[in-house]
């Protein structure tokens, strides 16, 4: 039997959320079309007859331009050396850019872990030369024997390829999880990225990536589970664009978010959210602690 740890590494909105969304069959990450949707790194567990894959996904990878950035790269960077593999996700529709190189170069080229390029988003272009060029560009970063696999993370497209070239990659070993477990996260983490998937879906400009959520209170009983969080954003003007006139933005992402977390713990659920203003969070330390945004060794 096979098992072993995946990373799945990339620029921003590659789409490496979607991706093991669909490789799982249920979603438990969530995914927007804005740029640092995944903040941490979150495990996603693949169990069937021939082995156990535990997909790490990570951060886009970019420049950071305050301690929330900075956090985010080492998020990702954190998640190569204990990886038995790496799925370099690159974007399909263009060529290899200056964020792919900078990957290549700083990330993988040092790390000696085998790496499959996996080209994404194939769905959308329809001009086959255009996609024999973008791919020379990104064959271009690596020596010739990198395997190379192209996919569509929107509509599952070479998943089970995907899967088969994993498995022959990864060591022989025992299963790490039972095979009922597809993640480690607890319904506390579930529902603070949810209400955020929420936000990001409902507002625009600079608000999505001034919000951090946390759930201050999780009351769960039999018949209903009791969530209260808090909205932080950065400044007295967002605090009135999230609350919206007579309250309608945060009442729209409340319903949104509560339906959602009824779905997946299959009972009715009381979400209470509140906004408060942190200036400047995502540049001070502490905050970003507290706020659970603090990289830990695997």
């Amino acid at each position: 039997m096979k098992c072993g740890f995946v990373t799945i590494l990339g620029r921003p909105n590659v789409g490496k959320s979607t991706l093991l969304n669909q490789i799982l069959g249920q979603k438990i990450v969530i995914t927007t079309d804005k740029a640092q949707t995944t903040r941490k790194r979150i495990k996603g567990i693949l169990t069937d007859d021939n082995g156990q894959i535990i997909f790490v996904d990570t951060p886009g990878v970019h420049r950071p331009l305050n301690k929330l950035g900075e956090f985010l790269l080492d998020e990702a960077k954190i998640a190569v050396p204990d990886a038995d593999l790496i799925l370099f996700l690159v974007d399909g529709t263009e060529p290899a850019g200056k964020g792919d190189k900078w990957i290549a170069e700083n990330i993988l080229k040092g790390a000696k872990i085998p790496v499959i390029l996996v080209m994404n988003k194939l769905d959308k272009i329809k001009n086959m030369q255009k996609i024999e060029e973008n791919l020379m560009s990104y064959k271009l970063l690596f020596d010739e024997n990198v395997p190379i696999i192209r996919i569509s993370a929107k509509t599952g497209r070479n998943k089970d390829t995907l899967i088969s070239n994993i498995l022959k990659k990864l060591p022989e070993g025992e299963k790490l999880y039972p095979d009922d477990v597809v993640t480690e996260e607890s319904m506390r983490s579930v529902a603070e990225e949810i209400i955020r998937e929420k936000i990001l879906i409902n507002t625009s400009d600079e608000i999505p990536h001034s919000v951090a959520i946390k759930v201050e209170r999780y009351e769960e009983t039999e018949e209903i589970d009791r969530i209260y969080a808090t909205i932080f954003c950065e400044t007295k003007s967002q605090k009135g664009i999230l609350i919206g006139k007579g309250g309608s933005l945060l009442k729209t992402v409340g319903t949104q978010a509560r339906v959602e977390l009824e779905g997946i713990v299959d009972k009715k659920v009381f979400l209470g959210l509140e906004v408060k203003v942190e200036k400047d969070w995502r540049k001070k330390d502490k905050v970003l602690k507290d706020f659970g945004y603090v990289s830990q060794e695997n």
